[in-house]
């Protein structure tokens, strides 16, 4: 007989996956984010007892819905999920024979408008729906008339990436809500990583959107996490449509796949309080002290040249507020990558992000003294003996 093998005593140890410093800041393929306390606290304390999953649904999606000042609000599984959901409700209602025939749009709206200048790389989910993207204006410009033109019968839907609100040639927000309210056709707006000031969150509901989608990593909640909120009947739609009712209800429905477990409801509740109550200006001042230490630190490498930056959400680098360390090196983009590359394969393994021709160095999503072993780790790999 074989004997009993010996338990790693980590999970990385088991699974043979080594811890990784994350100095790029939120990324989906990094594992989002790492909890708190409290959001911890709430994962482990719903796991003691089973629950109705309709009731902690709607109890959850009343709490969100309150922070946000939302109709009505609804845990989905991260805002993509959120796309594909808003996208059946607005093609489908409160219709349950229309819930099971999804994707299959035969005999129902199915045209989802977008600014042709909008397109983007998450626009792609409303087509798990059974939605169809009809561009409107030119990569140069989208006037109201265009808009006007592209409404149909057969328009389901308008969507409105809130990143891009304000980019040169397109119409802005008010005006497409605006046109969509004249028409009487719903707007969703994507603003998965649009939480910061936290005043904005309403302000697109304030602003005309009938549906509002949130990552809930963006705001320190599970990788897997996201909730779709606005109008009270394309959330009642949206919870019709979800998993909930598959197996027991009157309908089989198209949502079935984006089942959640509820310590992600529980989780995403918990962060999104936090982001309202956390003191956001102290957040800000310690990753720029973080900042400040590392480039004090390597302030004697004069072969390298290190910034202040800020490293913003769609991967550009701006001024202020600071959340990143960027760093030229002589060599060049072929001397960024080769940096990154041995940070990352080294111990401890650092992610970093390449941008041209700077290295950046998140610092938003570093632990404790992280920061610190950074420095240690990029004098060792900057210093003439290597």
């Amino acid at each position: 007989m074989n004997p009993t093998p010996k338990l790693a005593t980590t999970a990385f140890q088991r699974f043979g996956v080594r811890p990784v410093i994350n100095a790029c800041g939120i990324y989906t393929d990094l594992g989002g984010t790492v909890f708190s306390p409290r959001v911890s606290q709430a994962m482990q304390e719903i796991n003691t007892h089973f629950v109705r999953m309709v009731d902690l649904l709607d109890r959850s999606g009343e709490i969100l819905a309150k922070l946000v000042g939302a109709e009505a609000a609804r845990v989905v599984p991260g805002a993509s999920a959120a796309i594909t959901l808003g996208t059946a409700a607005c093609i489908a209602g409160k219709d349950g024979h229309a819930w099971e025939q999804l994707p299959d749009t035969t005999g129902l709206k199915n045209e989802v408008l977008i600014q042709k200048a909008h397109r983007y790389k998450y626009d792609r989910m409303v087509r798990i729906a059974g939605g169809r993207l009809i561009e409107v204006g030119t990569t140069l410009t989208t006037t109201a008339a265009d808009l006007q033109k592209a409404c149909t019968q057969r328009t389901a839907m308008i969507m409105f990436p809130a990143h891009l609100d304000g980019r040169t040639g397109t119409l802005p927000l008010v005006e497409v809500s605006r046109i969509a309210r004249q028409h009487a056709i719903p707007l969703l707006v994507d603003a998965a990583y649009m939480n910061y000031p936290t005043s904005i969150m309403h302000g697109y509901l304030e602003a005309g959107a009938d549906l509002l989608c949130f990552s809930a990593k963006y705001f320190w909640g599970p990788n897997s996490g996201g909730f779709i909120c606005g109008r009270r009947d394309l959330i009642e739609a949206v919870a019709g449509i979800d998993f909930t009712r598959y197996e027991s209800g009157q309908f089989l429905t198209f949502g079935r796949p984006f089942k959640l477990d509820r310590h992600t409801i529980v989780a995403t509740v918990a962060a999104l309080e936090e982001w309202f109550a956390m003191d956001h200006n102290a957040r800000w001042s310690s990753y720029a002290a973080k900042v400040a230490s590392m480039r004090d630190q390597l302030a004697d490498l004069k072969h390298i040249k290190t910034a202040a930056r800020y490293f913003t959400m769609d991967e550009r680098l701006v001024d202020e507020p600071v959340s990143c360390m960027t760093i030229e090196f002589k060599g060049g983009a072929a001397e960024v990558d080769r940096i990154s590359t041995e940070l990352l394969k080294g111990e401890p393994s650092i992610a970093t992000v390449p941008l041209d021709d700077k290295l950046v160095i998140a610092v938003d999503t570093l632990l404790a003294d992280q920061h610190d072993q950074i420095a240690v780790r990029l004098r060792e790999l900057l210093s003439p003996k290597h």
